[in-house]
């Protein structure tokens, strides 16, 4: 018996390991390639130490003096200390072999045994197969351990698990770059969808003694790192504008008033920054300040229309800037490497928000017609009975939920009882669509605006139940 459902139970393994799940130390003692009680090293060279653990039967590293943890950088850093440690690429085994060869070896024998064809209701979901995705991963992290990082568009990598925003994906895409000992730079979730983002190792952010300086802990943060932390849902950064990281216009601090009067006029801009090189911002320069300098002295150098510019880096949380946005018209965005490379002004804040807003002006106006027709249609009995039979939390129409509203329209007796000559099935699978686009809106899950696809579905469902429901 145990035979015949052995294949099956090694499918589901392998997928459970390449679709969106950390592997662990455990993971590695579970298909024999760690043994209970199998020494460990993490050695430094370069101060002299050696550091002892072993694995424990539940698949923890335990130090020689006895602690034990379930993340080996967590283990590293307790080992040394001090400091911040990718353990997967610290602690190895007699052979010489590292923990992440090991993962390595885990995941690819899971490719081999995945199928190669995913499942048909998965590959709605998924444009590539959890077994492709890998080998893309792995290509990916060669490239990058030769010098060489793939670089992408945020669009472009979040097509390799079929998404076309971030949210609820994110976690996925969280854990399989850190399985394969990956990071985005800049942070995927940290930008706009435009922006073009690079595969890098986790190892090129730190050297071994240097603790990862301002690399935040978040999803993209070595493995490890964040493996016994929450991760963090995805909100509205300065990064997510397109044009917080689109390049800058700047003039120098020598420059002339003829120049800057030039190009402000050819791009239409009303301020410009100045720069002594990508990283050393001296100020800028506005209309305003032009005319106060030339009001005050009709031989003013530039020097003298300089003012104050602020700057902030691409991750930092759009909502924290807006008093400076609202006193200033504008702020200045640093990248990855603290150069300036973009600007945000109040104008490129209020299209995000307003955007924002039309969604759940959409959503709003769609709950509220599916409420009419169910309240139209049916009594309150009837609808809590099926929704809430116990009692607990519906007492009037106004406390249904989206869900609710499909468990009444998808129910063949109320369906034929409220009249419409439209296929219930290809209804309920449109509104199930839709439910899931609204929670991840309704619940701030992406930071992205809604495709125009899923803003039409909204839309042609609102027209349609405009047109059946009154």
């Amino acid at each position: 018996m145990a035979e015949s459902t052995a294949p099956a139970e090694v499918q589901s393994r392998a997928r459970y390991l390449l679709d969106g799940r950390r592997v662990t130390v455990a993971d590695l003692l579970g298909s024999g390639l760690l043994k209970e009680g199998e020494p460990l090293r993490f050695v430094r060279p370069r101060v002299g130490e050696s550091h002892e653990a072993t694995v424990t039967p539940r698949g923890w590293i335990r130090l020689s003096d006895g602690e034990e943890f379930r993340s080996p950088s967590k283990a590293a850093m307790v080992a040394v200390g001090n400091g911040t440690f990718d353990g997967w690429e610290a602690w190895q085994v007699d052979d010489g072999r590292y923990l992440t060869q090991l993962r390595q070896e885990l995941l690819d024998r899971a490719a081999e045994e995945a199928d190669s064809t995913a499942p048909e209701k998965e590959q709605q979901h998924t444009s590539l197969s959890p077994r492709d995705r890998h080998a893309r991963l792995k290509e990916a992290r060669e490239s990058a351990e030769a010098g060489r990082p793939l670089s992408l568009s945020v669009q472009e990598l979040l097509t390799w698990w079929g998404a076309t925003g971030r949210g609820a994906v994110n976690d996925q895409i969280q854990a399989e770059l850190a399985n394969h000992s990956l990071i985005t730079s800049p942070e995927f979730d940290k930008v706009s969808l435009t922006a073009a983002v690079q595969l890098v190792k986790a190892a090129e952010e730190q050297t071994e003694d240097m603790p990862l300086a301002g690399l935040p802990v978040t999803a993209t943060a070595p493995p490890g790192v964040s493996e016994e932390l929450d991760s963090r849902e995805t909100g509205l950064t300065v990064g997510t504008l397109p044009s917080a990281l689109a390049g800058i216009v700047s003039v120098k601090p020598t420059a002339t008033f003829e120049e800057v009067i030039t190009l402000m006029v050819l791009h239409d801009f009303s301020q410009l920054p100045v720069l002594a090189g990508p990283h050393n911002l001296r100020g800028s320069v506005s209309w305003k300040s032009i005319a106060r300098a030339r009001h005050a002295d009709p031989g003013a150098h530039l020097s003298q229309a300089i003012v104050d510019a602020r700057d902030v880096r691409y991750d930092h949380d759009l909502i924290d800037v807006l008093p400076t946005l609202a006193e200033h018209d504008f702020i200045l965005v640093r990248d990855q490497h603290n150069a300036i490379a973009g600007i945000v002004t109040a104008a490129d804040v209020a299209q995000a928000y307003g955007e924002l807003a039309g969604h759940f002006l959409l959503i709003g106006e769609m709950d509220r017609r599916l409420r009419q027709v169910i309240a139209g249609a049916f009594t309150l009995p009837e609808v809590a009975s099926m929704c809430d039979p116990a009692g607990e939390r519906i007492s009037s129409f106004g406390d249904m939920t989206v869900g609710d509203y499909q468990r009444v329209l998808e129910n063949p007796g109320l369906w034929e009882q409220l009249g419409w000559p439209l296929d219930r099935r290809v209804f309920i699978a449109r509104l199930e669509e839709i439910r899931r686009i609204r929670n991840n809106v309704m619940h701030f899950n992406s930071s992205d605006p809604l495709p125009k696809a899923d803003v039409d579905k909204i839309r042609h469902l609102n027209k349609l139940l405009r047109e059946y429901g009154e």
